[in-house]
């Protein structure tokens, strides 16, 4: 399942950070942080997470993701990677790749799911668009700046060259309380549904009877 969630950030977040990233964010060599095959496909810059101001937007916009009721839904995560930052100016690309199936260091988290949070207007930059490779043939996003595309790790993906401005992202990796993608989405589905008949008709022995099923399906998927 490959999810777009609006309005992750609003407009005054997005320009005090992008601002703070204009001023400190010392951006770096994206290839530092890539794996051995990956390196010779990227090609952009990262933002040094050491940097002060790097680490408090992180660890504030983990948060931002952390509590959208679109992404619980969607991702229902027991971890998360540090949120990270990439810029990619006229010229820069990263080819085809698969996101590492661990990352963190110190605190391994299985990357279950990616996401891509834009931080600039599509029309502010030309290029840039982030292609999936899916059974249904490629699909390409360029987002709204504050949106934020969510899709499995396991994704055939690449970044397409800019042209023009500059593209600047935030990235991270989930790990699941549901490891299943299948089951990952029968969870999200069902919940949108009972949260539409909630809307619809208040609390009802239908709405008691959805929710005992999506309980008690995740009593059977979820590892805690």
């Amino acid at each position: 399942m490959i999810l777009c969630v609006a309005d992750v950030l609003d407009a005054e977040q997005l320009a005090a950070l992008r601002r703070d990233l204009d001023e400190d964010a010392h951006f770096r060599d994206g290839r530092e942080t890539a794996g051995w095959h990956a390196r010779q496909v990227k090609a952009n810059q990262q933002a040094d997470g050491q940097a002060p101001v790097v680490r408090q937007w992180s660890e504030r916009l983990g948060e931002a993701i952390r509590r959208h009721p679109l992404f619980q839904m969607a991702a229902r995560p027991a971890r998360m990677t540090p949120v990270r930052f990439s810029r990619y100016r006229p010229g820069m690309h990263y080819g085809n790749h698969v996101d590492d199936p661990v990352m963190g260091g110190a605190a391994p988290v299985r990357t279950d799911l990616s996401f891509t949070l834009f931080l600039e207007a599509p029309e502010a930059y030309d290029g840039g668009e982030l292609v999936t490779d899916t059974t249904a043939g490629e699909q390409r996003y360029k987002l709204p700046a504050g949106a934020m595309i969510l899709y499995p790790s396991s994704t055939l993906h690449r970044v397409e060259p800019v042209t023009r401005g500059q593209r600047r992202v935030a990235i991270g990796w989930v790990q699941s309380q549901v490891r299943d993608p299948a089951a990952r989405e029968i969870l999200f589905d069902l919940d949108t549904a009972r949260r539409g008949l909630f809307e619809r008709e208040g609390k009802s022995e239908t709405f008691d009877l959805m929710s005992k099923s999506l309980a008690n399906l995740q009593r059977m998927w979820v590892e805690v």
